[in-house]
């Protein structure tokens, strides 16, 4: 695949043998957030897609797992408004999937917060962050949280990565990070950890299964299981 630079983004070229290539270069810029730090937890790799049916606020609509069928992987991303470490991404987000969406790839983001402590994560929110950064996929809202409990998803941002074979289900190869930057270290956000993934899946090869997790705010979960 050839390589994709501009002055805030960078994916990596990839052969069809190596899959993972060589570290990036780094460009210095501070910034200092405090916020919680979670990591993604272990979910078995080959583990199928859970179901989902949710609305994206944007538009009304109802989108559900059976919506991708038809392609070849599907990444799911647990994300929100507020957080810091997603908004580190934002943009380069958009930059990733609009790559890789015309390659052939489904994405869906989720929004599972509670809007009881956190209402900046709300749907009237969520359908403004869409529209401001021009998601090119759809962002739903998930009241229960119960896909994201389906998920075993703890943190945000939390990136799934399922290929298809076939007619048989999604299957879950790749469970990690975005790259190594984060909003308070000095690392240029590349893209590089995901990209490479979807790359070995594309070209129909292996992804490695040694994956670093991701690193976020924590989900906020309902109190007492209130909705």
């Amino acid at each position: 695949m050839a390589s994709v630079t501009s002055s805030a983004f960078l994916l990596p070229s990839v052969s069809h043998n190596k899959c993972w290539s060589s570290a990036l270069r780094r460009n210095p810029k501070k910034l200092i957030v405090r916020a919680a730090r979670t990591e993604s937890k272990g979910v078995s790799l080959g583990s199928r897609a859970p179901h989902f049916e949710l609305e994206e606020p944007l538009s009304g609509n109802m989108w559900k797992l059976d919506d991708f069928e038809s392609y070849p992987a599907l990444l799911v991303m647990f994300i929100c408004n507020h957080c810091p470490f997603v908004k580190h991404l934002k943009k380069d987000i958009v930059k990733l999937t609009n790559l890789y969406m015309k390659k052939g790839l489904g994405v869906v983001a989720i929004s599972s917060n509670s809007i009881v402590t956190h209402p900046q994560d709300g749907p009237v929110f969520m359908a403004e962050d869409a529209r401001t950064f021009n998601y090119p996929f759809p962002y739903l809202y998930d009241p229960s949280q119960d896909v994201a409990r389906a998920y075993g998803a703890v943190c945000t941002p939390e990136f799934y990565l399922f290929k298809k074979d076939g007619r048989r289900p999604f299957e879950l190869v790749y469970h990690g990070q975005f790259d190594d930057s984060r909003p308070s270290n000095n690392v240029t956000v590349t893209g590089r950890d995901l990209s490479l993934a979807i790359d070995c899946v594309l070209s129909g090869q292996p992804v490695p299964p040694n994956q670093k997790p991701s690193v976020g705010c924590s989900i906020k979960w309902h109190a007492d299981g209130k909705v």
